[in-house]
């Protein structure tokens, strides 16, 4: 599974974990993901890969059961 949001193409994001005595090591901050269902414009209901930032604002429509 690819990291990154469907809607707004979030991806993970490149930094540096530092220890106490500063030694600086690479790691990736990833975005929050979450497989949600999704109704598309045209009605249709699918599963999509969403960050949790478009989830709260409201960029994404989930269905009515």
């Amino acid at each position: 599974m690819s990291q990154f949001c469907e809607v707004c193409g979030k991806k993970p994001q490149v930094g540096n974990n530092v220890s106490h005595a500063h030694n600086k090591t690479k790691r990736r901050f990833n975005p929050n993901l979450q497989k949600v269902r999704v109704q598309l414009d045209s009605g249709e209901v699918k599963r999509a890969n969403v960050c949790t930032r478009c989830i709260r604002s409201g960029k994404v429509t989930k269905p009515v059961k």
